[in-house]
Formats: C-alpha cells, structure tokens, sequence
C-alpha cells in the first residue's frame, strides 16, 4: 500500500512538472532556441531545403538559356551553375541560423519550446523532419510551370509598360521641342 501510494505521488509531481513546463511563460533563452536548433536538425534542414531550392533554380537557369541561347555564350548554363555553387558552398548558414535566435525568443516562451521539442522528439515530429525535405522539393517541381509562366507573363507586362513610359516620354520630349 506505501508503494502504491508513493508510485501515486511521484506520478503527481512528474505531471505538475511536466504541466509546469509546458505553461511556462518565461521568454526561451538562447539555449532553450540552440536545444530546439539541435533537435529538429536546423543546419540539416536548411541544407536540404537549399537543396531543393538549388535544383528548382538550375531548372530555371536551363530554362532561360534554352529559351535564349542565342543570345547567351555557350558556356552560361555551366558558369551560372558554378557560381550557385560557389555560392551555396560559402552561404554562412551558422552566423544566419545564429541571427534567428532573438526572433525565436521574441516569439516562443521555454512552455513553447518544451512544447515543440515534446512533438518534434516524437515519432511524428522526426517523420516531418526527415520528409520535409522531399515535400519541399516535390512542391517546388510542382508549382514551378505555374513561377515560370507567371514569371513570363509579369517579365513581358512590365517591358509593355516600360516601353509605353518610354513613348509617352518621347512624346513629351517632341512636344517640348516644338513649343
């Protein structure tokens, strides 16, 4: 019976605790924000998801140059992907990933983020983790014909409107002339 009743107890104050923790409303320190970082594998998400992001502008690139490759050298499509390269190799993701931090704080409380680490430690949070990525990446193929073509069409709006700004100028220009 002395068992029973202290296994109750010790029930009791894990729960409180746990519900403590989760009601926090103190602001999450810089530690609670790098546990969380640690947890759901920043640096490797953010890899991945430049990635993605990587392979979505290659695909662009080789658009353009396949759309405009008489106007562009031959060796354009290799140059561009190698400055992207260049440029994904040096991007400073630790100084960003560190300059997230205060935004994290500003926004969680420690209840927050224990509330976070609770799901993103389950096997649904590290499911997410491990397929965002690849959701990501198949999103970006997906609505990539719908960016293009907007693209396009926004590209060849604003020359119309240019090249009208620039009539109605020279109009101007030609009246101001003959006065």
């Amino acid at each position: 019976m002395r068992r029973f009743f202290l296994a109750v107890i010790l029930c009791l104050v894990s729960s409180l605790a746990a519900f403590a923790q989760q009601n926090d409303d103190t602001p999450a320190t810089r530690e609670d924000i790098q546990t969380y970082f640690e947890t759901v594998h920043s640096r490797d998400s953010m890899n991945k998801i430049m990635d993605a992001m990587m392979k979505s502008i290659r695909q662009l690139t080789h658009e353009q140059f396949v759309k405009n490759k008489d106007k562009l050298p031959e060796d354009f499509e290799q140059r561009m992907t190698k400055q992207m390269d260049d440029m994904m190799k040096n991007m400073p993701l630790d100084e960003m990933m560190q300059a997230t931090i205060p935004i994290y704080q500003k926004h969680f409380t420690k209840g927050d983020i224990y509330t976070l680490l609770a799901f993103y430690s389950s096997p649904t949070g590290q499911k997410l983790l491990r397929d965002l990525p690849a959701i990501l990446s198949e999103s970006m193929d997906a609505i990539m014909p719908t960016m293009s073509r907007y693209m396009e069409q926004m590209q060849d709006k604003l020359m119309q409107e240019t090249d009208e700004m620039i009539k109605q100028a020279e109009k101007k220009s030609g009246q101001a002339t003959n006065n």
